[in-house]
């Protein structure tokens, strides 16, 4: 069944576009609003020979939990994405970073943040900093193989000088946000009480025309008018699509919200139907790339940037851990690959691939050398994903941070002497995985355990055991990190420490300068756009301030067990 033309208007008027997704879509001929209007339908004479390169499209969500998607969890639909990962490649062994900045550098760079100096938080609205100019991207290298790129979405790299913007590392064309979190809508960011501004480009000038339209069919439709107005028999075509979805602040049409009205965690609905958004655009895009004459050399990449936050309505079950923390919650990623030129498809990988290898792998796909992508982090998993021939990554240093807070237990005697467990670390090799320091919140979190609780709560977490800065699992037998082997296996617990000091010689320093009060917006236009000069000289020597929160937090606790104590004599005293 085909529903198009006029009874696509008497279907969408009479049923709302979520009604129809909560029992699958009918065809991959339904679009929804984020569809191009007058989009040209381009036929082409097929003199052109068809390229023997791929277009590459790389999809990215960001806060996307482990437990959110329609085949790890029946609460949230997602038949498009679901059809995409059963007829490709499952990843199931696939890692990311825990926050947006080195997830995204990592991509880009193909290089570990020990690397590139961003090892340390997110880069923030007014740091001047963003990806280290010595680095050559992914996109830079796509250019260099006669690739047309294009980035539509999420940046997150830093902009404090022009040279620092996507469309001058390697993107012919760049539509979105700069900064980290911005209304669907407004398209407003703050970094502060009176620190606001407008953040929407398009190249390198501001699109204040684009307020007002829901950012992820924005950039959907952006997505289908490159696909409508490129010639994909002449010239092979990567679009890095970064959703600003499903990060806070929860904003979604009406529409998207009613399927899910049974889900009595109000933050998990409204979570719930923007990753029901988000499935509707990646069907949209799909459907482009057929009608468009792409699809059948194409290969289509889906990814988040690194676990769901449970506060958020986000969710990981059942994996420990959430967003910003070293457990698997926060670095196991969604992800898979869908494309006819998989040789072996419908299928789940168990290979180990990480953020870092798409760099090296999507440069061989478009016919670059291993000169192009030598001194990497990253591995070519090509064959890995569609073959199902061994990964050849066998290790994953998730990252060494000497700048978050130290484990106050942590110290180079109960490193052995080799390691200052103190120090925020984790490394993967093999089955096993490290972590020292404080790996971050480590509780696990059922779907719907967190409702309408203040995020101060959140820091009333459960100790059961004293406080560790050592941490050792299997991860193959263990996924979910039940059971610490640190006491009962030193020698591996020494052998990773080692690997921790070895990669520790090979980092760059930190780089996180202070804060530059010229980025504020009312001196910019009121719009988060550069504002050094690029030829003004970097200064690296001072580091952003952390300020003194400890006293607010320990108020605040001691509020919540006060709290938590009148209430549960209230409901003992019910009882009785």
């Amino acid at each position: 069944m085909s529903v198009t033309g006029a009874m696509a208007t008497t279907a969408l008027t009479g049923f709302s576009m979520m009604s129809m997704l909560s029992l699958g879509y009918l065809t991959w001929d339904l679009m929804g609003p984020n569809q191009v209007e007058n989009e040209p339908v381009q036929t082409f004479d097929g003199s052109s020979p068809v390229p023997q390169r791929p277009h590459i499209i790389f999809i990215m969500t960001d806060d996307q939990g482990f437990n959110d998607i329609g085949y790890h969890n029946s609460d949230i639909r997602t038949p498009a994405l679901d059809k995409l990962a059963a007829d490709g490649v499952k990843l199931e062994n696939y890692y990311i970073q825990p926050i947006c900045t080195p997830s995204r550098s990592q991509l880009i760079t193909g290089r570990y943040q020990i690397h590139t100096g961003l090892q340390h938080s997110i880069i923030r609205p007014r740091q001047p900093n963003c990806l280290p100019f010595d680095q050559v991207t992914m996109p830079q290298r796509l250019q260099e193989l006669g690739y047309s790129t294009h980035m539509v979405g999420k940046w997150h790299l830093g902009f404090y000088k022009k040279k620092c913007l996507p469309t001058r590392r390697g993107f012919d064309t760049y539509f979105g946000s700069l900064t980290g979190s911005v209304n669907y809508y407004t398209y407003n960011s703050c970094d502060g009480p009176g620190l606001c501004g407008f953040d929407l480009l398009a190249g390198e000038s501001v699109a204040w025309d684009q307020r007002g339209k829901y950012s992820t069919h924005l950039y959907t439709q952006r997505v289908r008018k490159i696909l409508a107005t490129h010639d994909p028999q002449s010239q092979p075509l990567f679009i890095f699509l970064s959703f600003q979805a499903v990060h806070t602040p929860l904003q979604s049409p009406r529409e998207y919200i009613y399927p899910y009205r049974g889900l009595e965690n109000v933050a998990r609905r409204k979570y719930a139907a923007m990753v029901s958004a988000v499935d509707e655009a990646v069907h949209n895009i799909t459907y482009a790339l057929r009608k468009y004459s792409y699809y059948k050399n194409s290969v289509i990449i889906f990814s988040t940037d690194n676990g769901g936050q449970p506060l958020s309505g986000g969710s990981n079950w059942p994996l420990r851990g959430r967003k910003g923390t070293y457990w698997e919650g926060g670095i196991r990623g969604l992800g898979f690959v869908h494309s006819p030129l998989l040789r072996k498809k419908r299928r789940v990988s168990k290979a180990l691939v990480h953020i870092t290898d798409w760099y090296p792998t999507l440069v061989g796909l478009a016919g670059g050398n291993e000169s192009l992508t030598e001194g990497l982090d990253g591995y070519d998993v090509w064959g890995a994903i569609s073959e199902g021939k061994e990964s050849p990554r066998l290790e994953i240093l998730h990252n060494i941070d000497p700048l978050y807070n130290h484990a106050r237990s942590g110290s180079l005697q109960k490193g052995y002497g080799i390691w200052n467990t103190a120090v925020q670390a984790s490394i993967r090799a093999g089955d096993w995985k490290l972590l020292t320091g404080d790996p971050g919140y480590g509780d696990w979190t059922p779907p719907q355990m967190l409702s309408g609780f203040p995020s101060s709560w959140w820091n009333l977490e459960r100790h059961t055991e004293p406080q560790k800065s050592i941490c050792l699992f299997n991860i193959s037998g263990d996924p979910y990190e039940r059971f610490d082997l640190s006491e009962q296996r030193p020698d591996v617990v020494k052998e990773l420490l080692a690997r921790l000091a070895f990669y520790n010689r090979t980092a760059v320093p930190v780089r996180y300068p202070s804060e530059d009060l010229r980025a504020a917006p009312h001196l910019n236009g009121g719009a988060w756009v550069p504002w050094v000069g690029d030829m003004e000289e970097d200064r690296w020597d001072t580091v952003y301030p952390k300020k003194n929160r400890d006293w607010k937090n320990k108020l605040k606790q001691s509020n919540s067990r006060s709290f938590f104590r009148r209430l549960n004599t209230r409901i003992m005293s019910n009882r009785i």
